[in-house]
């Protein structure tokens, strides 16, 4: 849509996606007054960076819409609607009655949900007949195509698709694919398609579903593989702690890593421990003085209180233990002071002073931290938003005019390891800020062609070479840049049908993926051998790899964690 003139107010009514990145400053006050007044109408909920077409006919008895929800022009909208984050009514949409819908909702147009009906007994006109209204009910994830039409009183699942003109009638289950009049279920959404009579879906797809279903079955005992029951946890008062792998050291990230497999493939906490106790132990581990995490000592037990930010082996835990707290509904118990009194001058220099000459992973795994603090600290203390805000327009700055445009990397080549430094540092330096807040990274097609070139330095690819490191490095920026630019489509999908092959074939039957694949003459260090980490990155990555090749709704997950593909926090919220 990057030619649609903005000058014509209906290409936002019609393109609602657009409005907030395109309307001027009048057109967007006009907006907050519209959704200002609905809200006194009928005491509207609506959240951040939501749209309501000035073309639309919105007259609720009730309204909820979540963030980045729209109407677009000519929805029609009565009843009481509550509708979640990400939710889309495109044009001509029908929406009426009582009629709830959950997250990632997306509604085709001309489509009509009527939460309401008619009796239509024989002693009299339809018209004079009293109404009934049970409602209609809509999990998360949804996509509903154009000129659908769902009926009072159905319940349609997470994850279902409904196939455009489809007439539903009854209850669809989650991850269902229906179609037709009256709609009918076609096949499940994680079960792939046949291409042919003779290809049953025996492709990529399949197998990454397999992989998947092997995963899922699975997770329960690989988590308890890696769960010492006796052992003595960090605090010294409990017992029970995860290590990567049978034998590994201990260390804080494998219990958020156990945290994150058991959230991704069963929406649940490992059965090791109750999710409140979970929470507690990871809570527990936090410096009150800094909010950073010290790594534990050489008997398992938590290390000396961190000196500061610069203190790098606390740096992951902010990601780690952040996110898995997050997935389990919970938060940090402190701010992470140590990046909260920052000034921009210490910013600056903090940045100024990542080793991106030599070390460009070590530099963009600071900023990914550095990011991240910032996150926790204004998504849960509101309070400190104004100083929070100069805290990262400092960061962005310096990201925006540090960035090479030749290469779209913050780092150069080097002889021994040609992109290596740059592609990881860039991964880490771009997912904590730019992918984490949903903004465009700089030079886009030329980071795209950096990353595919190094992609092809067999240095660092291949048997006992490939490690879920590098290759998450290239698939995650790859997908990243997909977003913004169509640069070198052909060439991003030929990288990744190559990974496929390799990568699911890697799976061990209740241990899971090793961090680094072994070579052709098998395990010849602790690396080569399965255990969370590299079980956890490699799900996520062969996720963002799927999802290049558009195949990913075969995996029937998606990241949640570190390496969700969604932003995690919208600053302009």
């Amino acid at each position: 849509m990057d030619d649609v003139p903005d000058d014509d107010q209906k290409v936002l009514d019609y393109n609602a996606w657009l409005f907030w990145e395109r309307a001027d400053e009048s057109r967007q006050q006009a907006q907050r007054a519209r959704q200002e007044a609905i809200g006194r109408q009928c005491g509207a909920t609506l959240g951040p960076r939501t749209f309501i077409s000035e073309l639309a006919m919105v007259s609720p008895t009730a309204l909820t819409l979540g963030a980045n929800s729209y109407i677009a022009a000519h929805a029609y909208v009565t009843g009481t609607v509550r509708a979640g984050d990400d939710c889309t009514l495109n044009a001509y949409s029908v929406v009426r009655g009582t009629v709830t819908l959950g997250n990632g909702v997306r509604i085709g147009a001309h489509t009509s949900i009527l939460g309401f009906n008619h009796s239509f007994a024989p002693d009299r006109p339809v018209f004079r007949q009293a109404g009934t209204e049970r409602g209609i009910a809509i999990g998360d994830d949804v996509w509903i195509g154009s000129n659908a039409v769902i009926v009072d009183g159905v319940t349609i699942g997470s994850h279902a698709v409904i196939g455009a003109g489809s007439v539903v009638t009854k209850d669809v289950p989650d991850w269902a694919v229906v179609a037709g009049n009256p709609a009918r279920v076609i096949r499940d959404r994680r079960t792939p398609k046949a291409t042919s009579a003779g290809d049953r879906g025996r492709g990529p797809a399949r197998r990454l579903a397999e992989l998947a279903a092997r995963a899922g079955d699975q997770a329960p005992a690989l988590i308890a593989r890696c769960w010492e029951p006796d052992a003595p946890a960090p605090d010294g008062t409990t017992a029970g702690r995860y290590l990567d792998a049978p034998g590994a050291a201990p260390t804080l990230r494998a219990h958020a890593d156990a945290v994150e497999i058991s959230v991704l493939l069963h929406a649940s906490a490992p059965e090791q421990l109750p999710a409140a106790e979970h929470i507690r132990r990871l809570r527990q581990n936090q410096d009150p003085g800094t909010g950073l995490v010290p790594p534990l000592d050489d008997t398992g037990r938590h290390g000396a209180a961190p000196t500061g930010y610069e203190q790098s082996d606390t740096h992951y835990h902010i990601l780690s233990l952040g996110y898995a707290l997050d997935l389990l509904g919970s938060r940090f118990a402190h701010p992470i002071t140590a990046v909260a009194r920052m000034t921009p001058q210490d910013i600056v220099a903090t940045l100024e002073g990542q080793p991106w000459r030599h070390a460009g992973w070590a530099a963009g795994a600071g900023v990914d931290t550095l990011g991240t603090a910032l996150m926790w600290n204004l998504k849960y203390r509101p309070e400190d938003r104004a100083a929070a805000l100069t805290q990262y327009h400092t960061l962005f700055g310096w990201l925006h005019t540090n960035c090479r445009p030749e290469s779209g990397m913050w780092t150069g080549g080097r002889p021994a390891d040609g992109m290596l430094q740059a592609v990881n540092g860039y991964y880490r330096a771009a997912r904590g800020t730019f992918a984490q807040f949903g903004l465009p990274v700089p030079h886009p097609e030329q980071a795209v062609d950096t990353v595919l070139r190094h992609a092809a330095d067999e240095r660092h690819f291949g048997p006992g070479r490939t490690t879920a490191c590098n290759v998450l490095d290239v698939a995650q920026p790859l997908w990243l840049l997909s977003r913004q630019t169509g640069h070198r489509q052909a060439d991003i999908r030929q990288w990744a049908d190559a990974q496929l092959g390799t990568l699911t074939e890697q799976w061990v039957d209740g241990e899971g993926f090793p961090f680094c694949l072994p070579p052709l003459s098998g395990p010849a260090r602790p690396a080569h051998r399965p255990g969370l980490q590299g079980t956890e990155m490699w799900l996520a990555t062969l996720w963002y790899i799927a999802d290049l090749l558009g195949i990913a709704e075969s995996l029937g997950y998606r990241p949640q964690g570190v390496h969700r593909p969604e932003p995690a926090f919208d600053l302009r919220g």
